[in-house]
């Protein structure tokens, strides 16, 4: 087995984003899961980043995603998270799912 040994010098930022959402016309882990697979379907295509949903899986009425980007520059990577936060809180859940909170974490490499 090779074993590559690679320097890098350059900056590498993780950028995560955990949205909290209550989904109020769910009444079923059947209706959340069609709201949440659609809301994060929507997430991948239109920002091209990595998106699940990460707790809260047998609530009915409660989603926590998790979103994950990767940059070099810090200042791209809270934009782009900043962006998708906004989309979601304005549109993105086509108000099925309401954004009850956020919370952003960069981390430099």
């Amino acid at each position: 087995m090779a074993r590559w040994r690679i320097s890098y010098t350059g900056l590498v930022v993780i950028g995560s984003l955990v949205l909290t959402l209550h989904i109020p016309e769910s009444h079923s882990l059947k209706a959340k899961r069609q709201v949440v697979s659609s809301l994060t379907a929507r997430m991948r295509r239109t920002f091209n980043i990595a998106v699940a949903e990460v707790d809260s899986l047998d609530s009915w009425q409660l989603a926590v995603i998790g979103v994950s980007c990767v940059s070099n520059d810090r200042r791209h990577a809270d934009q782009m998270l900043s962006r998708v936060a906004s989309w979601v809180e304005e549109d993105g859940g086509s108000g099925e799912a309401l954004v009850t909170a956020s919370q952003v974490e960069l981390i430099s490499l």
